[in-house]
């Protein structure tokens, strides 16, 4: 069993560095969790306490119900892959994949059929003979992975292994991955600020920040209820539009105002925003709800200029400024064709819209 148990996790560098702090969260046995955010909001740090490397100044950590704040990081049972990979470069690639079972006392036939079986799984068996630098990036990431593979630990810790590699490779080991976690069944715990491999991969993720937890939850449930404007705007690429506007109308809560534009809100939206009636917010509308033909349900037509369009291939990204001067993204079939200064209409999804406090960002139910 490796359930992992965070309780009020902190973690201090010097005398007010505070990387980690005080952050609760459960890992459920056998779940693939990912902890997602920025540069620098201790996602690494929170990992690597897990792992043992770092010494954590407050709070309780246990895996499998067992405390191990004070546990050697060899007697935790982890397998740990980093992005560096750490391949011992004067081996050859079974020599890297046996390292840790000749450690551990394992009996040679054992560490043969691991090694064996696990190079099978990752497609590496005609690499078995070469050194690392005889590897492709993609080859020695394999590696990397299958040094944890072999061990059969009780858990795998991941720290943004796929960083180094490109698209296509990091596409194809996203798969791999998967495939792995649903053959094996173990807990895994991966770092990364990519939000496709976040929403790719994870049953789970934790979105966090300077430090803090924000948003813990199923990755569609966090992408289609995010907790405030952090989360709407890092979740997705591009992200979440987010413009200033204005509650009006009648009633202080009829219309959003977006300086000159305004937009009617439905009326089973308008109870929700009662407490915050004539009030500043943040508009929100992600740019898959912007389209340039009226979509079913609640709707409205915005008038906008054309900045650029990015042709993506399967999409087109159509940057504009509407009136008043901010900018929108919407995500477009590709067949959308638009010069530049040109005028479009596009129609907001109005049942898909977010409103958040314009003080706190917090997401207005």
């Amino acid at each position: 069993m490796a359930q992992i148990t965070l309780e009020g996790i902190t973690k201090i560098y010097g005398q007010d560095v505070v990387a980690v702090d005080n952050i609760d969260l459960e890992i459920k046995d056998g779940e693939f969790m990912v902890l997602l955010g920025p540069s620098g909001c201790g996602k690494s740090t929170t990992l690597r306490m897990i792992a043992g490397l770092e010494e954590i100044t407050s709070g309780q950590m246990s895996i499998g119900g067992e405390v191990v704040n004070n546990v050697d990081p060899a007697d935790r049972d982890l397998a740990v892959v980093f992005q560096n990979y750490a391949l011992y470069p004067h081996m050859t690639v079974a020599g890297n994949l046996a390292f840790g079972l000749k450690l551990r006392k394992v009996e040679r036939d054992e560490i043969d059929r691991r090694i064996k079986q696990t190079a099978g799984m990752l497609g590496i068996e005609e690499l078995l003979a070469r050194r690392p630098k005889e590897l492709s990036g993609g080859q020695q990431q394999r590696v990397a992975l299958g040094r944890a593979l072999v061990r059969d630990p009780v858990a795998f810790l991941f720290d943004e292994p796929l960083s180094n590699l490109d698209a296509k490779l990091r596409a194809a080991m996203r798969t791999e991955l998967i495939k792995i976690h649903r053959e094996l069944g173990r807990t895994i715990v991966h770092v990364t600020h990519d939000q496709v491999e976040a929403m790719t991969m994870g049953e789970r993720i934790c979105v966090m920040r300077d430090g803090k937890i924000v948003q813990v939850g199923p990755p569609l449930d966090v992408y289609r209820n995010p907790i405030d404007t952090f989360v709407a705007g890092f979740l997705a690429s591009p992200p979440m539009n987010l413009l200033d506007a204005q509650l009006g109308g009648p009633n202080g809560v009829d219309e959003v105002e977006l300086g000159p534009v305004k937009l009617p809100i439905p009326p089973q939206r308008q109870a929700a925003l009662a407490g915050q009636k004539g009030s500043a917010i943040t508009f929100g509308v992600r740019p898959e709800d912007l389209y340039v033909e009226p979509p079913g349900g609640a709707h409205a037509a915005i008038d906008v200029t054309v900045i650029a369009v990015e042709a993506l291939g399967p999409e087109v990204v159509l940057v504009a400024s509407m009136a008043g001067g901010q900018e929108v993204s919407a995500r477009l079939n590709r067949d959308f064709v638009a010069s530049a200064g040109a005028s479009v209409q596009l129609y907001v999804d109005l049942d898909r819209a977010h409103f958040f406090d314009a003080q706190n960002g917090q997401a207005i139910s």
